[in-house]
């Protein structure tokens, strides 16, 4: 591992997007599992009650929004800022 010297401009952001799309992706997850168990398609909702479903899809909202304001923002700057359409110099 590079000294934090030596690392390029953006590795904190690097890191942040890459930590946390693990976590976006089992709460996408596990909202999409609910969301169809609260409806009853696909067979889902024989495996958790409709109430339940509710009560966790709903617990589920303001993570899925932090987590995704936390990946998909520096994501968005990193893709600007390898196309050439930031004015920030660094």
């Amino acid at each position: 591992m590079k000294p934090a010297m030596q690392r390029p401009p953006h590795y904190v952001l690097n890191q942040i997007v890459r930590v946390s799309s693990w976590p976006l992706l089992l709460i996408v997850a596990a909202f999409l599992v609910t969301g169809y168990a609260i409806s009853g398609q696909y067979g889902l909702g024989s495996m958790i009650e409709a109430k339940r479903a509710l009560a966790i899809h709903n617990m589920l909202h303001g993570p899925l929004l932090v987590l995704l304001l936390l990946h998909s923002l520096p994501a968005a700057y990193l893709a600007f800022k390898r196309w050439g359409r930031t004015n920030i110099e660094e």
